[in-house]
């Protein structure tokens, strides 16, 4: 018989992906289900939990269909997930209680200001900000507004978790109610020197602890799926965050590796040798564990990117925003001195300025729609460049090179620009599904299929290579320049009453 695979469901915000993975470490499958993202009439930001676990049936169904055709056996089942969004399930039913609470989601923040005295206890235990994102806000307002989810809680029939909890629970038929570490260290509940739930936290957010999913590594035995035809039995074997999971499907597993996914917006992690010193500018987290060894590291978040050049098309109402605004930025060689700093919705990492707004400047009569394009190609890189070096200042590191993967990344001249900016080499990954394939190649450790990191160091991942090409004068010039355009935004933001 042909030799088996490993099913890897990636659970993300607007679809949900599943891959077959073989012996060599490689994608033999693919298929996608899109998901539904709505928004109340309240603003708030939700999804339908059972519609998500509908979509999870929906590619296992095509998966095994594949394996079936082609004679082979599924052998685990690894899961990453869309981070911080919440959801809340009745033990005995499996039934979702309320609608899943989106990442996106800010409902939290009036909880985070009743609790804003904790931020500096708070961010110390767990490495992240006290804000809206976290899933401890989430839950907690579903917990003082929802009458389901409070009656659940009496009756100590609540479960809480991240989606990887809540997908594992219906593929075990309830008997698995886990979580990984990753996902744990993303819900302000974690404490990072412990690696165990935060009592004290827990119970500041009024959150019931037996209510929270068993922690495990993020690599090994989560439970056997029962009562699902296609798997039935099949053990799961991995669960991340998808970050985290892009972070591992690199595959380079040293301290001082950084990469950034380009999306709509940014994410960038770095690995640590340790758990680093507190920092305002950065989140601290855990990039996976495996067995005992947990591997840390620095994150910093980024809101808008690729939706920067998105509303700039949109600003210039061009057709099809994005495409064509990148179409317009490549036909000019530089942004001729415009600065485009995105803060629509304020500044991230490493600034945190959530009053901050948008500003264009460097504008003259020789500037057109083609140089404020170009601009939004720059700022990406620009504020990635901010993170990069906020992380090296962190961990007291400087960083050789920068990984790169997400949709953004196929635009030519936005990493050739990055490594010029940063004045290191980006390498590019030709994976795009680096998230799925993250967590295959971790559950293929549990299952012995790799017995070590350094074997998933030496799979294939096909890669481009941008080097710096700009003079460290320019560089410096066209770096201070950005960096007096956030200034002024910052600066305009603390000015406004």
């Amino acid at each position: 018989m042909p030799d088996g695979l490993l099913l890897s469901i990636d659970q993300g915000t607007t679809n949900t992906k599943a891959l077959l993975v073989d012996r060599s470490g490689q994608l033999v499958f693919r298929c996608a289900q899109a998901v539904p993202l709505s928004v109340s009439p309240e603003g708030f930001v939700e999804q339908d939990a059972g519609a998500l676990w509908e979509s999870v049936r929906t590619v296992i169904q095509s998966s095994a269909a594949f394996a079936a055709a082609t004679n082979r056996k599924i052998e685990a089942i690894a899961i990453s997930n869309q981070r911080e969004t919440s959801v809340a399930w009745h033990s005995k039913t499996q039934e979702p209680l309320a609608n899943a609470v989106s990442w996106q989601c800010g409902r939290g923040a009036a909880v985070c200001d009743r609790l804003a005295s904790h931020a500096d206890d708070l961010r110390n235990r767990t490495g992240l900000p006290l804000a809206p994102l976290i899933s401890a806000s989430k839950w907690a307002w579903l917990l003082e507004n929802n009458a389901r989810v409070r009656d659940a809680a009496a009756a100590g029939a609540l479960r809480l978790g991240t989606v990887d909890a809540w997908l594992m629970s219906k593929l075990t038929g309830g008997t698995a109610h886990a979580t990984d570490l990753t996902n744990a260290s993303r819900t302000g509940l974690l404490d990072l020197s412990t690696l165990a739930w935060d009592r004290d936290l827990a119970k500041l957010f009024g959150i019931p602890p037996a209510a929270l999913p068993v922690l495990n590594p993020s690599s090994g035995f989560f439970g056997a799926c029962r009562g699902i035809a296609e798997v039935e039995g099949v053990p799961i074997l991995s669960a991340i965050g998808d970050s985290h999971a892009a972070m591992f499907g690199h595959g380079n597993y040293a301290a001082g590796a950084i990469k950034s996914t380009y999306g709509t917006g940014s994410s960038l992690m770095a690995l640590t040798p340790r758990l680093a010193p507190d920092t305002l500018a950065l989140a601290r987290t855990i990039a996976w564990s495996i067995g005992n060894t947990t591997q840390f590291a620095l994150e910093g978040n980024i809101a808008m990117t690729g939706s920067a050049l998105q509303w700039v098309g949109e600003f210039l109402r061009l057709p099809e925003p994005a495409q064509a605004a990148a179409a317009l930025a490549a036909s000019v060689p530089d942004a001729a001195g415009v600065y485009f700093v995105p803060a629509m919705v304020g500044l991230g990492a490493p600034h945190w300025n959530a009053e901050a707004r948008g500003a264009i400047s460097g504008l003259g009569r020789a500037q057109s729609s083609a140089h404020l394009a170009r601009a939004a190609i720059d700022a990406i890189a620009f504020q990635v460049a901010d993170v990069f070096f906020a992380m090296e200042k962190a961990a007291s590191m400087k960083f050789a090179e920068l990984r790169a993967d997400g949709g953004a990344t196929r635009n030519q001249s936005l990493m050739q620009f990055q490594a010029d900016i940063l004045g290191r080499g980006v390498l590019r990954s030709k994976d795009e599904e680096l998230s799925a394939l993250g967590a295959a190649w971790l559950a293929g450790l549990a299952l012995g299929w790799w017995k070590s990191l350094d074997e998933l160091s030496a799979l294939p991942r096909p890669q481009d290579r941008f080097t710096p090409q700009m003079s460290g004068d320019d560089r410096k010039r066209l770096y201070r320049g950005w960096s007096d355009a956030v200034r002024r935004v910052c600066n305009h933001s603390e000015a406004r009453p």
